[in-house]
């Protein structure tokens, strides 16, 4: 057994590669996933890994060395102390605060920068982070590459004229996997077929909310809203008494498609505020969106949906729920729009790459639901509402990551921007209402063009 050989098996065991079925970024199903970023928690296979890609590159020169975020941080990380060669940080978006740098770290004009990443598939991420790098005054000749999914990306950067060097084809990984009785003959066969023949990929562009494949009769409700009132913002009404609720309610309505409530988290919830709200979502053009994050067995959701005390199925147009429970569960949430939580806006959220492949998976395929929260694009099968929007840009101390409507629009084709702080923090909820209205369409409309 080679070196290479040891380090690729004992890094399987991690987990680095998964198989199965997996929708990718890119929207191609997959069946197998990568995942570098469990070789983290390994220090001595984080050692190995470093010493593998510093020997790719070691008849080049460089002054700085700089990880693909995220999953590549470490790995930079582990070669600069290895190699005593200076780090740089690569930010995965502007903090919109501060220096507002996109590298950071101390380094000068003119400088020669190694780039580090876990996988290439196309080359376009790594394409934009050299045009990053390079715009901060630094030179981009070397590349390495842990694997390379072989398709296309290291002839298009070679093309470009960079220099880069990767440890492992996905074939030769697959080669290793079944020579070492860790893949079966027929496994072997349907990866080779892919890779032989994989589908192409096509940019989904991003559609105008009329064109948007929405069969839900509740989400062509909240499309119809949102064109009619020119507005893609929902209010999130976190507030602990019925009073705040409804003066709230009553001075956003106009500039809002939906309300979303915290039922739960009212301490005078009752009937009466229900049918107070009802009233005025009816006379103002508005959906009621109960954020009860429901996350259990479909038997649990069903009695807390139809049989607690806030009577959610009675009134709520909307619903966010877990999938976690698989897609039977999401089955008991009759004549009401549910919305699944793909990803979360808090930092250290566990809603990471994989799991995100797979809600999103059961959301597509799933007749209740009309949409999903998530922090990124998710194709036009589904409406995608994204949490966390501030114009501020700014984050709290519990963890909350802000974006704006300019990131979250024209970033992540967001169909429609929550909106809570930002509203029920304001001085004055109306004029905060307009302006995140008037901002959130003109970001929308921005984005169709881009």
């Amino acid at each position: 057994m080679t070196h290479r050989e040891d380090f690729l098996l004992k890094a399987y065991e991690l987990g680095i590669i998964k198989f199965g079925r997996f929708t990718l970024k890119s929207g191609i199903e997959s069946p197998f996933y990568v995942d570098l970023r469990s070789l983290a928690s390994s220090p001595q296979l984080l050692k190995t890994l470093a010493n593998n890609l510093l020997e790719l590159v070691d008849d080049r020169e460089f002054d700085l060395i700089c990880g693909v975020p995220y999953a590549a941080l470490p790995m930079a990380t582990a070669m600069s102390l290895t190699s005593n060669i200076p780090l740089i940080i690569k930010r995965k978006e502007n903090k919109g605060y501060g220096t507002k740098r996109m590298v950071e770290g101390v380094y000068q004009d003119g400088q020669t920068c190694l780039l580090v990443e876990d996988v290439i598939t196309s080359g376009k991420s790594l394409l934009e982070t050299i045009d990053q790098v390079e715009r901060e005054g630094l030179v981009v000749h070397d590349l390495v590459v842990v694997l390379d999914r072989e398709q296309g990306g290291i002839e298009k950067l070679k093309e470009r004229g960079f220099h880069i060097k990767t440890l492992f084809t996905i074939n030769e990984v697959i080669d290793i996997l079944h020579k070492f009785h860790r893949l079966t003959d027929e496994k072997v066969k349907e990866i080779k077929e892919f890779l032989n023949n994989p589908p192409e990929v096509i940019e989904e562009k991003r559609l105008p909310l009329e064109e948007k494949k929405v069969q839900h009769p509740i989400g062509k409700k909240l499309v119809e809203l949102a064109l009619k009132k020119q507005s893609n913002l929902i209010a999130s009404a976190d507030l602990i008494t019925a009073d705040e609720v409804l003066r709230f309610a009553n001075e956003v309505s106009d500039h809002i498609v939906a309300l979303k409530l915290h039922s739960d988290i009212i301490q005078d919830f009752s009937e009466d505020l229900i049918i107070k709200l009802k009233a005025l979502a009816k006379e103002k053009e508005f959906l009621l969106f109960e954020d009860r994050k429901f996350g259990d067995i479909g038997n649990t959701q069903e009695l807390q949906f139809k049989r607690s005390i806030y009577k959610i199925s009675d009134w709520a147009d909307l619903v966010t729920v877990h999938p976690i429970g698989g897609a039977d569960s999401l089955k008991v949430f009759e004549n009401t729009g549910v919305v699944t939580i793909v990803e979360m806006s808090s930092k250290g959220a566990l809603t990471d790459d994989y799991y995100f492949s797979k809600a999103v998976n059961v959301s597509e395929n799933e007749p209740n639901v009309l949409g999903c929260v998530a922090q990124r694009k998710v194709g036009n099968q589904l409406l995608l509402f994204t949490p966390g929007v501030n114009v501020s840009a700014l984050g709290d101390s519990k963890g909350q990551q802000y974006n704006t409507p300019e990131i979250v629009f024209n970033n992540y084709h967001t169909d429609f921007m929550i909106v809570g702080r930002g509203l029920y923090k304001a001085p004055d909820f109306k004029t905060a209402a307009k302006e995140y209205q008037t901002l959130g369409w003109i970001a929308y409309l921005q984005s169709l063009n881009n």
